[in-house]
């Protein structure tokens, strides 16, 4: 490699490629194995500490009652109502706190006027609203939905406006020479540069979506894994209460790898999507 050809040479980069490919590969067998530890761990406290199944099952009566838990038609019902709300509440928490960012971030009076209204509505614990909502929407699913998107709606509308902000004014300046339209600075420069951080807040705001659905469904609602999760409770059926905590995870896992595989094919250039 010299100052002239700063191309490094075939055997530099094939031996950065194959570093790259080892390093991938390790989370692949290192996650698993200390999966299997803990299991490992988990089964061999139950059965030397004798503790009750009541209070924690073993590992292999969970995995049965998951098992169970998949070939029973009403907890799939319960699993697609969970999964609705979640999906609906971050649609709109991810429409409207986007365009909201934006406008925040582009109009300065916008931002002072409404900076205190969203800070008060952040501060108050959400559980509270709950009953709230149900008391306005009923116990359908619209109050689960808003439950959901008003948990995932602050840190999209505060990741967009970062992403906005943080855009070097010297580029701005380059599309200002160019006479480029409003639409052409948003289009060509504010979204490219603002996406890492919006497709950062969906991250967290898919997650607090799920939470939010749950929590609706917990303290008002008939249907959900939440409500499952309520009746395995009240039956003291301690294994399917682990088996509806694992459908639950699941979910949630594969909600945040959607994202991931979205900031992959949207921001293949950033560092964040290429991980």
């Amino acid at each position: 490699m010299t100052a002239d050809n700063p191309t490094p040479p075939p055997q530099l980069a094939a031996r950065r490629g194959f570093l790259a490919s080892r390093e991938a590969r390790i989370p692949w067998i290192t996650t698993p194995l200390l999966l299997a530890i803990i299991v490992l761990i988990w089964h061999a406290y139950v059965r030397m500490s004798g503790i009750s199944p009541f209070i924690l099952p073993a590992p292999g009566a969970v995995f049965a009652e998951w098992v169970a838990l998949l070939g029973n038609r009403r907890a799939w019902f319960h699993t697609g109502m969970t999964v609705y709300a979640t999906v609906v509440g971050f649609f709109w928490a991810a429409l409207i706190g986007v365009v909201l960012g934006v406008l925040i971030a582009r109009i300065r009076w916008l931002e002072l006027t409404l900076n205190p209204f969203i800070i008060a509505t952040q501060v108050i614990p959400k559980v509270a609203l709950v009953p709230l909502f149900v008391v306005w929407f009923g116990f359908g699913i619209t109050s689960k939905v808003i439950v959901a998107g008003v948990l995932a709606f602050f840190p999209i509308l505060t990741n967009t406006v970062l992403g906005v902000k943080s855009i070097d004014e010297g580029h701005r300046d380059v599309m200002t020479a160019l006479n480029a339209t409003r639409w052409q600075v948003f289009r060509r420069l504010e979204l490219p540069s603002a996406l890492p951080y919006i497709l950062t807040g969906f991250e967290v705001g898919i997650v607090l979506a799920i939470i939010g659905a749950v929590v609706g469904e917990y303290l008002g609602g008939n249907q959900g894994l939440g409500q499952l999760l309520i009746q395995a409770m009240n039956g003291f059926e301690t294994s399917q209460m682990f088996a509806v905590l694992i459908q639950m995870s699941l979910i949630g896992f594969a909600f945040y790898f959607a994202i991931g595989l979205l900031k992959r094919i949207l921001i293949p250039w950033h560092a964040t999507g290429a991980s």
